[in-house]
């Protein structure tokens, strides 16, 4: 089950910093990006979004928990974890970071696609600016 969860994080993480990569460089794929991630906010698009990242963030609290509490159990018992306890809070600590890294890209993500589009719409009204004051002049 975890293996399952961890290759699925690991697949979203590696998809998001693509993402990144391609809105932070101007090449030609991220105009592809930008509307595709247009397309995505319209309609339904944000419901299932904002229900998806909030489903992601109880998981997070909740693997959150479950770690605090392994620690408290291994600290109230002399601070000496069996193996069992180990191997637990080392899954779950990663679960919880890799969760938290996905929750923060896609925050990431979302900002880079509005700056991305608001630079657009900037340089498409400063032409449109310096075409009319070309032709007033």
């Amino acid at each position: 089950m975890f293996v399952e969860m961890f290759q699925l994080l690991f697949t979203i993480v590696s998809i998001e910093a693509a993402l990144i990569l391609t809105l932070g460089f101007g090449t030609p794929v991220r105009r592809v990006v930008v509307k595709l991630l247009d397309l995505l906010k319209q309609g339904r698009g944000p419901l299932v979004t904002k229900t998806v990242a909030a489903t992601m963030l109880v998981l997070f609290g909740s693997v959150l928990f479950s770690t605090i509490q392994i620690n408290t159990r291994v600290s109230e018992s002399g601070g000496v974890a069996n193996p069992t306890d180990q191997v637990m809070f080392a899954n779950r600590l990663l679960e919880a970071f890799l969760m938290g890294t996905v929750l923060f890209l896609a925050m990431v993500i979302d900002r880079m696609h509005y700056y991305t589009r608001e630079l657009q719409i900037t340089r498409r009204n400063l032409e449109v600016a310096v075409k009319k004051t070309k032709t007033a002049a």
